[in-house]
């Protein structure tokens, strides 16, 4: 086994003891291994596989727990692609807003989110996501010059939905004030550097599960399984594992099979009204393509959802034969 990457951390623990440790990226026959051995314990594997981008992700997933948990690198910035500025004003925002939340004035946005989304047909992290609800319940903006300092409030989101939210907030009292330059100081730098490493963690435990995702569409497409199935097996969205598979075919993987058996019983007069649709209107926007095809008024024995479902299948072939075409 080739060692290709090491790196040593040191931990303080109790009265001045050091407790070592090592991780190592290792290869061998093909497979690459991660390996964290903390004094004299065995080593622990965080991954062993052939993918570069899998073992990165563990790799890193494991060393933001251990530096969460109070292990130095002799070696930093294995944490990230590039060296980022520490302590920005923007994430001790989004911090003490994690952990000073009002539980009551948080749910209270919540709700006027989800009814918010649902009138608009929108996705609720569309209207607000709830790194940003947690901040404007902890600071609490009283008017429209404070709820523009709270990061991530842009002037769109001022313009549609500033009035219902402040109309919330309003009825809350606070103890602290605007402008926000005294959370840098209020701030505890240890449960600060806690915080920040457990959103690393995150970020890289996000990525693992997305690459396992991966593994588990690109199999189940090997193994002839429906849609249904699949979004069953996963408990995603319809829509959301659409949008994933668009994703794996613009990776460069083949979707073929998925698509031929989700459009087999389509017409195959309405699929070349489809396809000649997107060489008319284009195949960027799906709604035109559906009243070229189908009028304004879809007939109601096909139900939207499934003609939006065909349409973008039937986008991922008609791209894929442009893509050929031009070769």
């Amino acid at each position: 086994m080739q060692v290709v990457f090491m790196n040593t951390f040191d931990r303080i623990d109790g009265e001045r003891t050091v407790v070592g440790a090592q991780v190592s990226i290792c290869e061998h026959e093909g497979a690459w291994i991660v390996l964290w051995t903390e004094a004299s314990e065995d080593a622990d594997t965080w991954y062993e596989g052939a993918s570069w981008e899998e073992m990165l992700a563990s790799f890193r997933h494991g060393i933001a727990i251990k530096m969460g948990a109070g292990f130095m690198p002799i070696i930093d910035g294995m944490l990230e692609e590039r060296k980022t500025q520490p302590g920005g004003i923007v994430t001790m925002l989004q911090c003490y807003g994690e952990l000073n939340t009002n539980a009551d004035l948080f749910e209270e946005l919540r709700e006027w989110r989800k009814k918010t989304a649902s009138q608009l047909c929108k996705s609720a992290y569309l209207i607000a996501t709830n790194r940003l609800l947690t901040m404007i319940s902890a600071f609490k903006p009283h008017n429209a010059n404070e709820l523009a300092q709270i990061p991530g409030w842009g002037e769109t989101k001022m313009k549609e939905y500033a009035e219902q939210v402040l109309e919330i907030t309003s009825r809350h009292t606070r103890d602290t004030s605007f402008p926000l330059d005294w959370v840098t100081k209020s701030l505890d730098p240890k449960t600060y550097m806690q915080w920040s490493y457990k959103q690393k963690e995150q970020k890289y435990r996000n990525q693992m599960d997305r690459h396992q995702e991966k593994k588990q569409i690109l199999q189940a497409i090997a193994d002839g399984r429906t849609l249904t199935e699949l979004q069953a097996e996963l408990e995603m969205t319809r829509r959301n594992l659409i949008e994933r598979i668009e994703q794996l075919e613009t990776d460069g993987y083949n979707m073929d099979a998925i698509v031929l058996n989700e459009l087999a019983e389509m017409p195959e007069e309405e699929k070349q009204s489809v396809l000649q649709a997107f060489d008319i209107v284009g195949d960027k926007y799906l709604k035109p393509v559906l009243q070229h095809v189908y009028g304004t008024e879809v007939p109601p024995d096909k139900p939207m959802d499934l003609l939006y479902d065909r349409l973008r299948f039937l986008r991922l072939s008609y791209r894929r034969d442009k893509m050929r075409e031009a070769m």
